[in-house]
């Protein structure tokens, strides 16, 4: 394992076994992070912004660690990733959101 992997844009290649895996890497990080945001943010207006924010702060490490991505291969499925995420999110917090809300039983009879 090593950094390259996930902050380099040249390693997003669709012509290699290694590349195809850190894309389905990718892809699955961000059903991944649907998941977490149903915990972390809790409201589904609120999931297009904190997934907008984690892929920017992604695309200034990979900038940082090795340059301006300049592969249509890394734009198209980081984008592909931030909309899974964000839409899968803001379904899983609707449905949180819409679950009803237990009431006690525990109320006196009169």
């Amino acid at each position: 394992m090593s950094l390259v992997y996930f902050f380099d844009y040249a390693t997003v290649d669709a012509s290699t076994v290694i590349g195809w895996g850190v894309m389905s890497s990718i892809f699955f990080s961000s059903i991944a992070g649907a998941g977490f945001l149903v915990y972390l943010v809790e409201r589904a207006k609120k999931c297009l912004d904190f997934c907008a924010t984690l892929y920017i702060v992604h695309l200034f490490i990979c900038t940082i660690y090795g340059g301006w991505p300049a592969s249509i291969t890394w734009w198209v499925v980081n984008l592909t990733g931030l909309a899974v995420m964000a839409l899968l999110g803001e379904y899983l917090c609707m449905r949180r959101e819409m679950r009803e809300i237990p009431i006690s039983r525990l109320r006196s009879s009169a």
